[in-house]
């Protein structure tokens, strides 16, 4: 939550009146059509003619804030309304890109960028910007007018951590309660004594488990902590990008990227089997959790838990001879989707502008497949997945679309746009980052069919 959302109260929304209109009015005095109110001589912030090249749900529009600021990564938007984008590579010898709208016209006029590395997390939360590289977590004091100098020098609060390649993106969440969780993906597939090698056997007991495969928490104000300073919370995570703190039920939730190659293995897993399996999973994570990886894996269609071929599973098991149970006493996901989609980032919506249905709802970026060979690619869009009490209700819905360009991708390096990240603003606006260009659009409810 505290990644994506910032809040004003209605007294500090009006104080900034003066200041950063675009930034919040529109909730409090036009939020029954979803726009921001305009400075004197200017005309309300309004969706693009076109959604910015995007096709979105009935009722909602969209305006590209900026074409394009770098590989974009997770972004926020800071209290005062200026939107803050984590890149993957640097760009003007900055890692943030600082998106600002000095004139109120929700398009971003004067773009900057500061800290000197690159990565994929961001959260702005106990009046501090946190950002991310692979190795280490930082923290910026947000100024004065709720946002980030762009020439301040940041205090680090993790350091030291094992750099590498594979998943070794430190995605971020804050759970407003002063601590910081941190994803340690693993640099493995399948913990196969030779990574993605066929026949390869998997490491028993998987040594990798130990500093990875998981989510740490760590304090979120304690400077210079390394990784021994922080608690395993939960284990068995192959890889996790997109990770929320959902506050009204006070717990982490997180999209766990499934494993590849099964058709590695032969037998049933085919190439199509294996372009479908094993599903991508939306996981509840509570301390102590162990979702299974690498021994195990999910299927979607039969609904349960398997033992990996690497541990003699052949898509029938859930365990062996001496674990029988090995993969039925793992926790379950609360949801799944088709393999290979990427769900690269999750946000718990809880503005007001859109309508009550979404509400505590989740959103979830797919950035697309690359191995879902022969069946065609999938995922670039971005879903919507209806909540209630913490769990959810129905299916999930095509929520934003047409990302990629034309009817077809196939081949990712082909696509115009990827989906990315996700954050909201203080009225309540949706944005959402592409990881190719760094083009970012802003979401909003107008009442009136998107064109």
């Amino acid at each position: 939550m505290y990644r994506k959302t910032s809040r004003l109260s209605v007294t500090e929304l009006l104080k900034g009146v003066g200041y950063g209109v675009a930034a919040g009015c529109a909730f409090v005095l036009l939020v029954s059509v979803g726009m921001s109110l305009p400075k004197r001589g200017q005309t309300a912030v309004r969706p693009d003619a076109d959604n910015g090249g995007i096709k979105l749900a009935k009722g909602f529009g969209a305006l590209a804030v900026t074409e394009g600021v770098g590989k974009a990564r997770h972004m926020v938007v800071a209290p005062n309304g200026d939107i803050l984008v984590k890149l993957s590579r640097l760009e003007s010898n900055g890692g943030i890109a600082l998106l600002q709208d000095t004139n109120g016209d929700g398009k971003t006029d004067k773009t900057s960028y500061f800290g000197n590395y690159v990565g994929t997390g961001i959260e702005v939360g106990g009046g501090y910007l946190y950002a991310s590289s692979d190795s280490s977590v930082y923290r910026y004091k947000l100024n004065a007018n709720g946002s980030v100098n762009p020439d301040a020098k940041p205090e680090t609060i993790v350091t030291g951590l094992e750099f590498y390649r594979e998943h070794g993106s430190k995605s971020l969440a804050l759970d407003g309660k002063g601590n910081l969780y941190v994803n340690f993906g693993a640099p493995s597939n399948a913990c196969q004594e030779r990574n993605r090698v066929k026949g390869s056997k998997g490491m028993d007991p998987c040594p990798i488990l130990e500093w990875h495969g998981g989510i740490w928490r760590f304090s979120a104000s304690k400077p210079n902590q390394t990784q021994k300073d922080g608690v395993r919370y939960a284990t068995g995570i192959r890889n996790v990008v997109g990770m929320d703190w959902n506050a009204q039920v006070g717990q982490l939730f997180a999209m766990q990227h499934g494993r590849d190659n099964l058709n590695n293995w032969g037998g049933m897993f085919t190439d199509s089997v294996s372009a479908e399996l094993p599903a991508e999973e939306f996981l509840l994570v509570r301390q102590g959790s162990d979702f299974g990886w690498p021994y195990c894996y999910y299927d979607q269609s039969q609904k349960k838990k398997m033992l990996a071929p690497e541990y003699g599973g052949d898509g029938k098991v859930v365990g062996d001879g001496k674990m029988p149970t090995r993969c039925t006493d793992k926790d379950q996901p609360i949801m799944a989707f088709p393999g290979h989609w990427a769900p690269n980032d999750l946000l718990f919506y809880t503005g007001k502008q859109f309508p009550e249905r979404y509400r505590n709802g989740a959103f979830i970026c797919f950035h697309g497949s690359w191995n879902r060979a022969p069946m065609k690619q999938a995922g670039y869009f971005v879903a919507f997945v209806p909540f209630k009490n913490g769990k959810p209700v129905g299916d999930y819905e095509v929520f934003a679309e047409g990302f990629a360009g034309g009817p077809e991708t196939t081949n990712p390096a082909d696509a115009k746009h990827r989906p990315m990240g996700l954050a909201q603003g203080a009225d309540g606006s949706l944005y959402i980052s592409d990881s190719v260009k760094g083009k970012v659009w802003r979401v909003m409810y107008t009442t009136q069919p998107a064109r």
